[in-house]
């Protein structure tokens, strides 16, 4: 199978499960006990921490580790106006489900929100951002980079601008996609921000938010209290191992990937030029994501043939998989419904090599004229 749906998952890269394993079997300990076998697990755990907090420029304690993004993204955004009490929150109509959902489940509560519009290439204006803050809103979450189009957010400059109309309010970015960037919180100035270990080569089912120090969170989950309070629940030892040994290969493997699947998607596009048109400049996304239009086509029939020719693409986000509404993403970017149903994703990844771009292009014109 040629796969090019890297935004939904990836494959772990070479020596992850293999950090992993020990933690199934000598290394089992829950690492909130207080005898050695628990310390042993309970030190890797920490370890572990250390190296993530590294990749993102900040302290060790500052890292709570999760279920995955999405419970990441429901901690940054719900924590934040729990705390404040009834805080209010501003986002984008084009975030991740996990941030769309969470602000809905605080309207239903009483907080207010606000979501703010994009441009026909799903960007925001940070200013429209900070003219959408009051003096009720808690949390701002805008993320990195859109998991379906690929659109590069200015979340350097939203930050800035909330900050000069309300210092209190906490920033957020969900970064899931951005990791092969490289982030740095420093640099981007937020106060909360999301990772998905599956994304970058790291198994499924962890993830990681920043939390700046300082900021005040209400726990979604609550119980034993683990993660300093943050996270109630036993914390997946062997997963966050597994990360930061995924977030290690993947920042030595960044230049090479960012050359090898830049080349990939520019022979990709290349080979399609007049059976495809972009829904974002290249210079806007991530340099994996090739998200194209076909008019007159229906993603549908085309991911079907695709699928039969041995390649993997989505017609949108995974957590949509099966959904019979329109991407809420190129809706907010001024699609129409039957224009949706043109778009297909195309996603590379750290496996992706140059001639993929040339082999994938091919099967995807053979596609377009075949059965």
């Amino acid at each position: 199978m040629l796969y090019l749906d890297h935004a939904a998952t990836t494959p772990m890269r070479p020596g992850v499960w293999e950090a992993m394993t020990p933690y199934a079997t000598d290394l089992f300990g829950n690492p909130s006990g207080s005898h050695g076998t628990s310390r042993r697990a309970k030190n890797d755990l920490e370890e572990a921490r250390e190296r993530v907090a590294a990749h993102l420029g900040c302290a060790p304690a500052e890292i709570v580790f999760t279920g995955g993004g999405t419970e990441a993204d429901n901690l940054a955004v719900k924590g934040p106006a729990l705390a404040a009490g009834k805080g209010g929150v501003v986002t984008v109509a084009t975030e991740h489900e996990a941030v769309l959902e969470s602000a809905e489940f605080l309207r239903r509560l009483g907080h207010p929100v606000t979501v703010v519009g994009v441009d026909r290439f799903g960007r925001v204006d940070p200013a429209e951002v900070a003219a959408a803050v009051g003096p009720e809103t808690a949390v701002v979450s805008v993320m990195a980079a859109n998991n379906e189009t690929g659109t590069l957010q200015p979340v350097a400059e939203v930050a800035a601008a909330v900050k000069a109309a309300n210092p209190k309010v906490v920033v957020h970015t969900d970064a899931v996609q951005a990791f092969m960037l490289g982030v740095d919180v420093a640099d981007l100035g937020v106060d909360l921000l999301t990772l998905a270990a599956h994304k970058f080569g790291g198994p499924k089912g962890v993830g990681v938010l920043y939390v700046r120090q300082g900021v005040a969170l209400e726990p979604v989950l609550h119980g034993g209290g683990q993660e300093m309070g943050r996270r109630s629940g036993t914390v997946n030892v062997a997963g966050a191992v597994g990360m930061a040994a995924a977030m290690d290969a993947a920042a030595d493997d960044r230049d090479r990937f960012a050359a090898d699947v830049a080349e990939a998607r520019r022979r990709f596009e290349a080979a399609l030029v007049g059976k495809a048109e972009r829904t974002v400049p290249a210079e806007h996304t991530l340099v994996q994501h090739s998200h194209l239009r076909f008019p007159g086509v229906r993603n549908e029939t085309l991911l079907v043939r695709l699928d039969r020719r041995g390649v993997a693409a989505a017609a949108g986000s995974a957590c949509q998989s099966g959904a019979t509404t329109p991407s809420h993403v190129l809706l907010a970017m001024g699609y129409t419904a039957d224009e949706v149903r043109e778009c297909l994703r195309f996603t590379f990844g750290w496996t992706t090599r140059p001639e993929d771009g040339d082999a994938a292009a091919a099967l995807v014109l053979d596609a377009l004229e075949g059965r």
